[in-house]
């Protein structure tokens, strides 16, 4: 059974909107072997209609990170929306209807490797609102950046429990929290 986990940058203050323009200076080895490693243990990569339209815009046509968009183009990737009618984007599958239910379906039927989720706050309030998200990794960054979207905007109360921590040699957190029964 797959485990649905979400990767997300984030700034001191919550906001995940645009890292691209304030998480390269925090850049490192430390940073690296932790993308890697979930990079590695992926069975796939889970997003909704947003981040699937800006990344198979960008990924199928840029010729920058050829390694990482190598290996997005040919990851399986599946897209929750009930509104995305055509997924052109080489293995991607929409899985719409009774979202929920075919997610619990889709973590059942896959072995072997995690289905990774990232950049998109509004599939991992979802998920967490119908207990489908397994964990959540936070590389907190020491940076306020005052505006974009947040992470938990408007979300009702969830419990969730620190399962690793380390700081990597920039300042950055890398936090991982699993939802707390208890």
């Amino acid at each position: 059974m797959a485990r649905i986990v979400a990767n997300f940058f984030i700034s001191l203050d919550g906001v995940v909107e645009s890292p691209d323009q304030w998480h390269f200076p925090y850049w490192n080895d430390e940073m690296g072997a932790v993308i890697q490693a979930g990079m590695q243990n992926s069975a796939g990569m889970l997003m909704g209609r947003t981040l699937y339209e800006e990344w198979s815009a960008y990924w199928t046509t840029t010729d920058q990170d050829p390694e990482i968009a190598e290996a997005f183009n040919n990851a399986p990737k599946y897209v929750l929306s009930n509104s995305l009618e055509k997924a052109d984007w080489n293995n991607t599958t929409v899985v719409n209807g009774d979202v929920a239910a075919r997610v619990r379906e889709l973590k059942e039927r896959i072995e072997g490797g995690d289905l990774q989720m990232s950049g998109s706050a509004t599939t991992v309030r979802w998920l967490l609102a119908h207990g489908l998200l397994d964990e959540l990794n936070l590389l907190v960054h020491p940076i306020v950046v005052g505006r974009g979207q947040r992470l938990f905007e408007d979300t009702p109360t969830h419990k969730l429990k620190l399962v690793k921590s380390e700081t990597f040699k920039t300042g950055v957190l890398n936090l991982s929290y699993v939802p707390d029964a208890g």
